[in-house]
């Protein structure tokens, strides 16, 4: 089957990045809104959050980050567009017997391409390897390692998820997953999630998830909508 004529694949709506790249000459498109409460009075919101690739060849596509920010703390409310991100996936590996599907995936922000409350002092990158094994016809298993930088402390902040993936039907899928951040000289925070999305087409899909903090310093939780099409 052709590429452009199979399923999409999607980095959203989990914190698993998936290592497949989007077909040759096409555009997709990964948006949603999410709500998240950090604190008793901490809240934010990222409406949207959008992610635009383009894939160039077979290997590799082109990618950008926008988020637009509300947040309010203490009843102190702001809110604006946070630095554009813009990087690339490249893949390494295809799954082969219990090799793993893997490809890395890397960004760079910009520190003045973003409303002047948010722009940051520096133009910091991350990284990260993602990878994907097919256990049986339905389940999947994937995960990513990875880091981020600072853009203000230049301080990296290390990153893991490990997500179960399922196919209900054709047209309907879910996951469970754990994810965690480990800042530099700061207590690492995990939290876990799960999640459903569904298959309009082969070029569109919509998706929900609600994930949960398992340490005391993560977020309290967290909702997300969204959207993913193809062109």
């Amino acid at each position: 089957m052709n590429a452009q004529n199979e399923p999409l694949e999607a980095d959203r709506p989990d914190q698993t990045e998936t290592p497949s790249i989007v077909p040759v000459g096409m555009f997709q498109v990964e948006s949603g809104f999410s709500f998240e409460k950090s604190e008793a009075q901490s809240i934010s919101f990222l409406l949207p959050s959008s992610l635009w690739k383009y894939g160039v060849s077979k290997k590799i596509e082109l990618r950008m980050i926008a988020e637009f920010l509300f947040e309010e703390q203490e009843r102190e409310k702001q809110n604006g567009m946070l630095p554009v991100v813009v990087g690339f996936k490249i893949n390494l590996l295809q799954e082969r017997k219990w090799v793993p599907k893997t490809s890395l995936i890397s960004h760079i922000s910009l520190k003045n391409c973003a409303s002047e409350k948010y722009k940051s002092t520096y133009s910091m990158p991350d990284f990260r390897f993602t990878l994907q094994h097919a256990l049986t016809k339905n389940y999947s298993l994937g995960s990513n390692l990875g880091a981020t930088w600072d853009n203000f402390t230049k301080q990296p902040t290390f990153l893991y998820t490990f997500t179960l993936g399922h196919s209900i039907s054709k047209y309907i899928g879910s996951y469970v997953e754990v994810f965690g951040f480990a800042p530099q000289n700061q207590i690492a925070f995990h939290t876990i999630d799960g999640g459903i999305t569904y298959y309009i087409n082969n070029n569109l899909m919509l998706d929900g998830s609600i994930g949960l903090g398992i340490t005391q310093n993560a977020p309290k939780y967290y909702l997300a909508l969204g959207i993913t099409f193809r062109i």
